[in-house]
């Protein structure tokens, strides 16, 4: 086995090495999850149940621990670490529900019986991104296992210490040996032996739509199940009729949450027109205001970029002639910061047109509704956005014909592990989180019992 080096991005540190997983390796984890799903599926509904639960009450303890671990891994803010931890232990509650609730359906028919089961599809293989480590692993994880899964997680080569500790958890908490491995390794081994292995029947991927269009097409040899939550150019859309100073000092933290890391970063913002220069005159205050620097400290909102080759990225696309209306601070020296940045380019600009997945944000004006909504959809993407009005009537006008799968009225909501999470178009396939999410990880038996006349 190789070793990776994982660097702290707040300060450039080495915070030590993990072991990479070679393909035998990931061979002999398919296998042991093989019999271990075998036996968690055929426990008692309420032994699962309880043993989810358990896992959740293992979790909470930790949430100070794992919270650490993100900001040192991740350079997450401590105040957003810990409610990501907090958010694992409440997905794990949520979906220990299920296995008490994971019915199927009886259906009336002519000359007997007919039920439905939902049975669990075997070994899941859960590939997570480095941009929220340990949150969206969960999405996966958590309902697969309620379903009467075994899992095996791969987690970003960059970020797994968090994942890592969740397998120790999971382990300390009762489950069963072998049911939930995190396997830390390369993509290109681990990752491409999830889908070409024919005992992981199911693949969770969360990335770019580049390297998820490379899963989809892997996965299709085996006619393997995916869900794919991919790329995102969210529209942040304010109407003239909106509560303006509300829309932009809110907006800062739409798209520069998690330092702009984040596929549902509202990272264009369309404004009308006949509020545009006032609307700008009030944003300029609310981007120098966004606090970047220590994410240890509890008053940050910002932290750095995950690694340097991302900061050259993310810098690739604010290149010295770039049209800067203005900028936030961020600190120097070491660390891989960036300051929020805004645009305002012409529309066919490529940061208006790629995902930058950095704090840079770009400022666009619109005519009418109609521009609003062309301007809205003119994108490969569709997993988020926001629209801010206060005509109810153009807010459901806008929110129907807005192609997104996940959109907030006067808000910046996106995610909520009892509401489904997931893209149109370029975006994804499938939907994650929710109570429909377990049902995604199960195949749909139909039993017909004929009965004979008395």
């Amino acid at each position: 086995m190789s070793a990776s080096d994982l660097i702290n991005p707040a300060t450039e540190e080495l915070l030590g090495t993990v072991e990479q997983t070679d393909e035998a390796g990931v061979d002999d984890a398919v296998a042991r999850a093989k019999a271990a799903q075998l036996k968690w599926a055929a426990l008692a509904p309420a032994e699962r149940a309880g043993a989810l639960r358990a896992f959740a009450a293992v979790v909470d303890g930790h949430v100070d621990e794992l919270a650490a671990l993100e900001v040192a891994n991740s350079g997450h803010v401590i105040g957003n670490a810990r409610w990501e931890a907090g958010h694992v232990r409440d997905v794990l509650q949520y979906y220990s529900a299920t296995p008490e609730r994971l019915s199927g359906k009886q259906i009336p028919v002519a000359g007997g019986l007919d039920v439905t089961f939902n049975e669990p599809l075997g070994v899941v293989g859960v590939i997570a991104p480095w941009n929220f480590p340990m949150t969206i692993a969960s999405w996966g994880f958590a309902p697969a296992l309620a379903a009467g899964n075994a899992v095996l997680l791969k987690p970003a080569e960059i970020t797994p210490l968090t994942s890592i500790r969740l397998g120790e958890l999971a382990t300390e908490a009762g489950l069963p040996a072998d049911l939930f491995q995190v396997l830390p390794g390369k993509g290109s081994v681990v990752g491409d032996r999830f889908v070409t292995h024919p005992d992981v029947r199911k693949i969770v991927f969360t990335g770019s739509t580049e390297v998820g269009t490379r899963v989809m097409a892997g996965a299709a040899a085996q006619v393997k199940r995916v869900t794919l939550e991919l790329g995102g150019k969210s529209a942040n859309v304010v109407f003239d009729d909106c509560d303006l100073e509300k829309a932009a000092a809110t907006a800062p933290y739409g798209v520069f949450d998690n330092a702009g890391q984040d596929c549902c970063a509202r990272s264009r913002i369309l404004v009308q027109r006949s509020v545009y220069d006032r609307f700008m005159e009030l944003l300029e205050p609310a981007v120098k205001g966004v606090v970047v620097g220590d994410p240890q400290s509890k008053d940050t909102e910002m932290g750095p970029l995950v690694s340097k080759a991302h900061w050259n990225t993310v810098a690739s696309y604010v290149p010295d002639d770039a049209q800067v209306a203005f900028r936030g601070e961020a600190p120097s020296g070491p660390g891989y910061w960036f300051p929020p940045t805004v645009l305002t380019p012409p529309r066919t600009d490529r940061t208006v047109t790629e995902e930058i997945f950095g704090p840079v944000v770009t400022v666009l004006p619109f005519d009418d509704e109609a521009d609003a909504i062309a301007l809205a959809n003119d994108t490969p993407y569709g997993l988020s956005g926001s629209i801010w009005t206060d005509n109810l009537s153009r807010a459901l006008r806008v929110s129907r014909a807005v192609e997104s799968g996940n959109l907030s009225v006067n808000s910046h909501s996106s995610v909520r592990y009892n509401t489904p999470f997931g893209g149109f178009k370029q975006s994804g396939l499938g939907r994650e989180l929710g109570p429909d999410a377990p049902l995604s990880f199960t195949e749909t038996k139909n039993v017909f019992y004929a009965i004979g006349e008395a």
